[in-house]
């Protein structure tokens, strides 16, 4: 993290990261790039916003559900499994994508080590779990 920038976390990461389309936020702890997910709450339909480590595969973003390892998906999950069509913001550009766990095993293997390069916590995250923690796909909708 650069000296002198705070460290967003949550609602804050979200509002300064549109504030500033991404000038402030796209670049998080330890160098991760993140973007800004919106799902639909699936008991609400409310919009729900979420600051999440990112890497772009393809013409693709993959995104890893862990929760810190926590025993539960993270509601963002929850909500994109219900409702997969999803909004997404990469600095200032914002699309519409259709969110996809990845299921084949060599694929997500694949896709994990991608996120571990730039953020090693998930394999902690997974040893902290009995859950497999998920690996999704953004796939930007034409």
């Amino acid at each position: 993290m650069a000296e002198g920038r705070p460290t967003l976390y949550g609602d804050e990461h979200v509002k300064r990261y549109e504030e500033t389309n991404g000038e402030v936020g796209h670049i998080w702890v330890n160098g991760a790039p993140c973007l800004i997910l919106t799902t639909k709450g699936r008991k609400t339909g409310k919009e729900y916003k979420s600051a999440l480590i990112y890497q772009k595969v393809d013409d693709g973003y993959v995104i890893i559900a862990s929760k810190g390892g926590h025993p539960d998906h993270p509601g963002w999950y929850k909500n994109l499994m219900a409702n997969p069509e999803v909004t997404v913001q990469v600095k200032a550009d914002k699309f519409t994508a259709r969110a996809r766990t990845v299921e084949d095993d060599e694929q997500r293997e694949q896709l994990w080590k991608t996120m571990t390069k730039v953020w090693p916590q998930y394999d902690e995250y997974q040893e902290k779990t009995d859950r497999k923690i998920p690996v999704v796909l953004l796939e930007p909708v034409a």
